[in-house]
C-alpha cells in the first residue's frame, strides 16, 4: 500500500517532520512492506521554515534576533537560491511568551524586521515570510523599525515599541532598505487590518487583550493604516485588504511595501510537490494538534482532505484532541479521525507523550487499513 503522511505540528509538542516520523514508524512496525511518504506541512505559521527546509535544497542559516518582548531569540533563514524563506512566528510566535508576561500593547515585530534584514543584505531577490501564531498587533511597526522606518509622532521622534504607541503615529523615520527585494507574505488568514473582522477584534483576546485594549488597539492601526498609504508601494484601502490583518496586521506592513499574500500552504504544497505526492497514494494520513471548527476553514487538515476527497482517496486524522463535528469533518474530505487523548484517556497524558502515542495510532491503522 502506498500511504501518505503530510500533517501540520502538534502545537506545543511536536513539530510537523516529528509528527510524520511516529505516524510512519507506528505504521511500519504493523506493516513493512508498505510505501510511506512523508511530506510535513505548514500553512505559515510556527513550523514553516522546518518544513520547507526538511524538503528544499537550501541552507539553513541561524540569526540571532528577539523575541516579541525585546529579548534575545534564536531566529534563522532559509536560503535556497536566490529565495529566503523567514517565519514570523521565530521572532513574534505567541510561543516564546508565557502567558503571565504577554502584553499584547506593546509586543512588537522587530525580530521580523531583524530576519528580514538579514535576508536582504545577504543577496536575497526575494523574501517569503510565514505568518502566523504571533503575539503582536503592531501592524509590521516594528518590522518597519528594524528595516530604517521607524514610526514617529509629530515632533519626529520614534514611538516606543508597541501597537498601543501607534495613537500618536503621524509618519515614518526613514526609507525602508529593501533593496528592491520583492516580499510575499505565506498567511492563510484573509481578516483585514481593521474593524470587527480585523487583526485586534479577532485575534487579540486569543494574545491577552482586553476590550479597552482592542478599542485602543483597532483605532490605532487605523491611524497606522494612513501613515502606510503614503509609501509609494502602499496599495490604496490597505486596511480593508484581505491578509492585511494577518499576524497582528504584519500583512498589512508587507503589502504597503509592496509585497503581496499568497496562500501559506498552497505555497508549501507547491513547494514541496504534494500534487504528486496525493497522485501516487492509496491513503492519506493528516493531522494537528486540535481538530476543531476552526481545522475547517482553509487550514492544513482541510487543504489536505479537500485534496484527497477531490481524487477519491481516503483521509485519516490524527490529532492530539478532536471536536470537529464528524459532518462536518466528512463533507470537508476526512473518513476518520482519531485523538491521541482518546488514544491515552488523558489530555496531560496526550501532551506528555505524543510521538508514543502516534506511534500506537500508526500501528493501529496500519492494521485497519493497510492490504
Amino acid at each position: 500500500m502506498r500511504l501518505l503522511i503530510c500533517p501540520d505540528k502538534f502545537a506545543g509538542t511536536l513539530s510537523a517532520p516529528e509528527v510524520a516520523a511516529a505516524v510512519a514508524e507506528g505504521w511500519l512496525s504493523a506493516a513493512p512492506e508498505d510505501e510511506v511518504v512523508s511530506r510535513p506541512l505548514a500553512d505559515g505559521g510556527p513550523g514553516f521554515v522546518d518544513v520547507l527546509a526538511a524538503a528544499l535544497p537550501g541552507r539553513v542559516v541561524p540569526v540571532e534576533t528577539v523575541d516579541p518582548l525585546g529579548r534575545p531569540a534564536a531566529g534563522s533563514v532559509l536560503v535556497v537560491g536566490d529565495t529566503a524563506y523567514v517565519e514570523s512566528a521565530q521572532a513574534c510566535g505567541l510561543h516564546l511568551v508565557d502567558p503571565a508576561e504577554r502584553d499584547v500593547r506593546r509586543a512588537t515585530s522587530y525580530g521580523l524586521g531583524v530576519l528580514v534584514t538579514h535576508a536582504v543584505e545577504n543577496g536575497a531577490r526575494g523574501v517569503v515570510v510565514g505568518l502566523g501564531g504571533s503575539a503582536t498587533n503592531d501592524g509590521g511597526a516594528g518590522m518597519l523599525a528594524a528595516l530604517g522606518a521607524p514610526p514617529v509622532d509629530d515632533s519626529g521622534y520614534a514611538l516606543p515599541y508597541g501597537g498601543a504607541a501607534l495613537v500618536t503615529v503621524a509618519g515614518l523615520g526613514g526609507t525602508p532598505r529593501l533593496r528592491e527585494v520583492e516580499l510575499v507574505a505565506a498567511t492563510d488568514v484573509d481578516s483585514p487590518l481593521t474593524g470587527l473582522h480585523g487583526a485586534s477584534n479577532v485575534y487579540g483576546p486569543q494574545k491577552g487583550a482586553t476590550r479597552e485594549d482592542i478599542m485602543l488597539l483597532d483605532g490605532a492601526l487605523e491611524r497606522w493604516a494612513g501613515v502606510l498609504e503614503k509609501l509609494p508601494t502602499c496599495p490604496p484601502g490597505v486596511a480593508g485588504l484581505p491578509g492585511a490583518g494577518a499576524a497582528g496586521g504584519l500583512g498589512a506592513a508587507i503589502l504597503a511595501l509592496g509585497g503581496r499574500c499568497e496562500s501559506g500552504i498552497a505555497l508549501v504544497n507547491r513547494l514541496i510537490g504534494l500534487d504528486a505526492a496525493l497522485d501516487a497514494a492509496d491513503l492519506v494520513i493528516t493531522g494537528e494538534g486540535s481538530f476543531d471548527f476552526q481545522s475547517l476553514r482553509g487550514k492544513v487538515v482541510a487543504g489536505v482532505a479537500g485534496a484527497a476527497r477531490d481524487r477519491g482517496l481516503p483521509c485519516v486524522v490524527v490529532a492530539g484532541r478532536v471536536s470537529a463535528g464528524r459532518r462536518e469533518a466528512a463533507a470537508a474530505g476526512v473518513t476518520e479521525s482519531w485523538s491521541l487523548t482518546d488514544h491515552f484517556g488523558s489530555v496531560d497524558e496526550a501532551m506528555a507523550r505524543p510521538a508514543e502515542g502516534l506511534r500506537a495510532l500508526g500501528a493501529r491503522l496500519a492494521t485497519q487499513w493497510s492490504r
